[in-house]
């Protein structure tokens, strides 16, 4: 029998925040698709490498635990930076809860 179903990235156009989890370092981007797999973020090609780390996004209404797996430079100045989604687990939420916020007034 041959699967049909397939998932697709969707555009979703929002700002974006990743953060290193390592490193707590924040750099921001723009959404550019998504889906339950993973994720596409543009940013400033000034942003250092992340590749291979495991970060939290945070854009509007959403927030995904992944892992940086490509960066694609472009010729407008940007770079894309390509996310596989990973499952939340209960440290990594208690971290999320506890460190997302720091640095950021109110």
């Amino acid at each position: 029998m041959e699967e049909r179903r397939e998932i697709n990235r969707v555009e979703f156009k929002a700002n974006s925040v990743i953060v290193d989890k390592e490193s707590l370092e924040k750099y921001f981007g723009e959404v550019k698709n998504v889906s339950p797999l993973g994720m596409a973020i543009t940013v400033d090609e000034k942003t250092p490498s992340i590749l291979g780390n495991d970060v939290i996004v945070v854009a509007e209404t959403l927030i995904m635990y992944a892992d940086v797996v490509r960066e694609d430079q472009e010729t407008n100045g940007k770079k894309t930076i390509a996310l596989k989604a990973r499952k939340f687990t209960p440290d990594v939420l208690q971290y999320l809860f506890e460190h997302i916020a720091e640095g950021i007034e109110e």
